[in-house]
């Protein structure tokens, strides 16, 4: 007589093992605080790290097999970000008690100063774009969304919130400066950053043309060269530009007056992986609940948000995010 050969169910301490495994490695641990508010590839973490590809690919594997890192594909790059625990599933608590006790690490100052160097590769790259093609600059946007496409929905947005008559405006990376006289028009005194000498003088044209006396600009780097301080500040498609965007914010927020506005319009997440080469993105959109968690991160509160439809296929996000009238002090 046959019996019937019970079917093996694998042990749900091989979960808890598999992921108790991926935590019981120093570089691993360090990869993770790495990957807090950032992604990177596998040759940017070997570079980051100073080990081989094939070692590094290897510590990812075992970090995703227990579903302590995600991946997204952009174009033929893979790129790892941390994933977020779900703590209701077996493990979930295990894993969010880990990422709590690994964002208090401290990484080695050696691979804080290789991560500045991707970073600044990233950023010399998205520099050496715009110097190149600031003649192209609005047919180059147009490719996926020229300002009239959300220009209303960023002014809807703004002209809900109520700023006194004394109130200034921050715009970081104006372009050709087109809205620039939405905000001289709102706005008592408007300033305009930009680290681009070709893009700003497109910008001073535009405010010479017409003559809008209440705008100043400056060249400068808005993450680290400038004291400016604005009851509102806006990013208009240029958060895909910046290295590190959760960085981005925090300095964005540092820029607020207490009670201010942050207003970011932004691409949602996509795989267009053109717009590298044609755009010069850096990030190609971003996931609508990592803007929230980074700039919650950054001491700010999320408030409304709009999204835009476009006829070929990419998706506007317009949010705004608010300093606590109550928060003196740099974060």
């Amino acid at each position: 007589m046959n019996l019937p050969v019970p079917s093996l169910r694998p042990d749900d301490g091989d979960e808890l093992a598999t992921l108790c495994k991926a935590a019981g490695d120093p570089l691993r641990l360090n990869v993770l605080r790495a990957l807090t508010n950032d992604s990177f590839g596998v040759l940017e973490l070997a570079q980051i790290f100073a080990i081989g590809q094939s070692g590094m690919s290897h510590h990812l594997k075992v970090l995703a097999q227990a579903d302590l890192v995600a991946t997204r594909r952009e174009g033929n790059a893979i790129f790892y970000r941390r994933a977020l625990p779900h703590t209701e599933l077996l493990g979930g608590k295990l894993h969010a008690a880990l990422l709590e006790e690994v964002d208090n690490l401290n990484l080695p100052h050696d691979v804080q100063s290789r991560i500045g160097q991707v970073h600044g590769q990233r950023a010399a790259a998205s520099q050496d774009f715009f110097s190149r093609v600031a003649e192209k600059f609005r047919a180059q946007q147009d490719l996926i969304a020229g300002l009239p496409q959300y220009r209303e929905s960023v002014l809807a947005l703004l002209d809900k919130l109520s700023f006194s008559d004394e109130a200034t405006a921050l715009e970081v990376g104006p372009g050709d400066g087109g809205f620039l006289p939405e905000l001289a028009r709102r706005f008592k005194q408007v300033t305009a950053l930009d680290n681009s000498p070709a893009m700003l003088e497109l910008a001073r044209q535009l405010c010479e043309r017409e003559a809008l006396g209440n705008v100043t600009l400056q060249l400068a780097d808005a993450l680290s060269s400038t004291t400016i301080k604005a009851d509102c500040v806006v990013l208009n498609m240029v958060l895909h530009h910046f290295a590190a965007p959760a960085d981005a914010l925090k300095q964005m927020a540092k820029l607020l007056q207490p009670g201010g506005s942050l207003l970011v319009t932004d691409l949602c997440s996509h795989n267009q992986n053109w717009a590298r080469e044609a755009c010069g993105d850096l990030w190609l959109g971003f996931e609508q609940d990592d803007l929230a968690r980074w700039a919650t991160a950054a001491g700010l509160v999320p408030g409304e948000s709009l999204y835009v439809g476009l006829r070929n296929g990419f998706q506007i996000q317009v949010r705004h995010f608010q300093r606590p009238a109550g928060d003196t002090h740099h974060r």
